[in-house]
């Protein structure tokens, strides 16, 4: 037997429990059912399940489940908390074959990347936990007549609303530490993407998360999303996806004064000097833009070439581009699979005709394999310029754009003439030349000699449209949770006094 066949045959009973229970709405620890659309998977079409469409009044009676188990979650100790989100890691990792699975099936991942999601979520789920316990925990700042304490109280429930790359791993990423924080959540999936986030919330709540704390419903922006972001009881909106999709966010919470997290969209440049190391460049530079089929938003979609080594690398790296392994995601030996849906896979596919059009050259890929599924071959468009669509749109696919440079000043210019600013990656031996390039990249992560080598107590998040606010350690309890000051005066000090004589 086949190691994709072995896994066609794992997943079958998963397939079969969708398919024959659908995913509900789970509010108060309770499904909800009504209105449901279908999901679809990438692979091949086939239908996967059923899934609840949530409307106003889903979201309402969500948004209240969340708002009545706020106090209890609020004021138990961190210390529980954290036992309980370790709970959860726990019934992640012992679930994750399952996950893996599932999520590969449905968003046409490859079960390479998937294999690893699951323990990265359980990862995230830890590192809050062990955070839960100090997360109150503020400052002592003495002045002559006060000794000014600070502390940090959670937000209130908050909304949650979470792409369909990589969502399970994403979903964690960003529910953990508002628990850890002590909020509850409300959280919605995307649509094209709602199976691990279901199991995901019945993991939960099988680890003994309580009812309420965490809800869930399903459905699409123009209904349910939008509901979420409007409720007066949702205090927070974090969101990741679109930089379109976040303005509307933000201007649909705006009545309601919520605060907001946004992890938006990108176009990130990997800068790529004559003096680097350029075996590890090419090997970095394949993987941050065709693994996870180019579906993520720190790909490094634009490469920036010196031209003293643009014609060798760029015909080096034709040719591994050509030779990346594309087909059923639950194969172990694929490294790209089909793209999540129709609608998304017409869009990338579109930018093939837009790069002929304005003068670039499709130096490999370009091309729609025959058969069903949303497949895309690997694609290297050169010869471009950065005044091209494909050069200044987010094509969010396995699709890669090489513009060439004369020099470090060329290379700034170039990087940051884009609206984004998410991500950058700067190739060089020379460390004084690295400083220069970071300081000057308007990016708001930047690696150097490396691809995106994710650190969980370091801050995430972009600038420009790339986002607002930023994940990660500390960072990410700063948005859950208000800050509060109390001056206690240690003395008599003078008051000035008002009204007398």
């Amino acid at each position: 037997m086949t190691d994709l066949a072995s896994n066609l045959e794992k997943l079958a009973p998963h397939l079969d429990r969708l398919k024959s229970k659908g995913i509900a709405h789970r509010i108060a620890g309770q499904d909800v059912t009504g209105a449901s659309f279908a999901n679809h998977s990438p692979v091949d079409g086939s239908v996967i399940c059923d899934v609840a469409r949530g409307t106003e009044a889903d979201i309402d009676a969500a948004a209240q489940a969340a708002k009545e188990a706020f106090p209890a979650w609020r004021d138990m100790p961190g210390t529980a908390r954290k036992k309980l989100l370790h709970a959860v890691a726990d019934a992640i990792e012992a679930n994750a074959e399952k996950i893996a699975l599932c999520e590969s099936w449905d968003t046409g991942q490859p079960i390479r990347f998937m294999a690893k999601a699951a323990l990265r979520g359980a990862e995230n789920f830890r590192f809050f936990a062990d955070r839960a316990p100090s997360a109150r925990d503020g400052q002592h700042l003495p002045s002559s007549t006060l000794m000014n304490v600070t502390t940090r109280v959670p937000i209130g429930p908050v909304g949650v609303i979470t792409p369909w790359n990589t969502p399970f791993m994403l979903s964690t990423w960003k529910i953990a530490p508002a628990l850890a924080a002590g909020c509850t959540v409300v959280h919605k999936p995307a649509e094209f993407s709602p199976v691990t986030a279901r199991l995901l919330i019945e993991i939960a709540e099988e680890a003994g998360l309580p009812p309420g704390v965490w809800n869930m419903v399903n459905g699409f922006g123009e209904d349910a999303g939008k509901a979420l972001t409007e409720h007066p009881a949702i205090k927070a909106i974090a969101f990741v996806g679109e930089s379109k999709t976040g303005a509307m966010i933000q201007a649909q919470g705006a009545p309601t004064l919520k605060r907001c997290h946004f992890e938006l969209g990108g176009k990130n440049p990997v800068v790529v000097f004559d003096d680097a190391d350029l075996p590890r460049a090419l090997d970095a530079a394949i993987f941050m833009i065709y693994s996870l089929n180019g579906e993520r938003c720190t790909s490094s979609s634009r490469l920036l070439v010196q031209e003293s080594i643009a014609e060798t690398f760029e015909a080096q790296l034709a040719e591994r581009v050509a030779k990346i392994r594309t087909g059923n995601p639950l194969d172990p030996q694929t490294e790209l699979g089909p793209l999540i849906h129709a609608t998304h896979h017409a869009k990338v596919t579109s930018y093939f005709a837009k790069a002929t059009e304005e003068g670039a050259t499709i130096a490999t890929g370009g091309t729609v394999p025959e058969g069903p599924g949303h497949y895309v071959a690997p694609t290297l468009f050169t010869g471009a310029r950065n005044d091209m669509a494909i050069a200044q749109e987010e094509i969010f696919g396995p699709v890669l754009t090489a513009i060439r440079f004369k020099d470090e000043e060329e290379a700034l210019q170039i990087a940051n003439d884009v609206p984004y600013g998410l991500t950058a990656y700067v190739w060089t031996q020379d460390i004084t030349r690295a400083m220069r390039v970071t300081d000057g990249l308007e990016a708001g992560m930047i690696w150097v000699n490396s691809e995106n080598v994710r650190h969980l107590p370091t801050p995430f998040g972009g600038l420009k449209a790339s986002g607002i606010g930023r994940d990660g350690g500390d960072w990410s309890f700063e948005f859950y949770m208000e800050q509060k000051h109390i001056g206690f005066a240690t003395g008599t000090h003078k008051i000035p006094r008002l009204g007398v004589s």
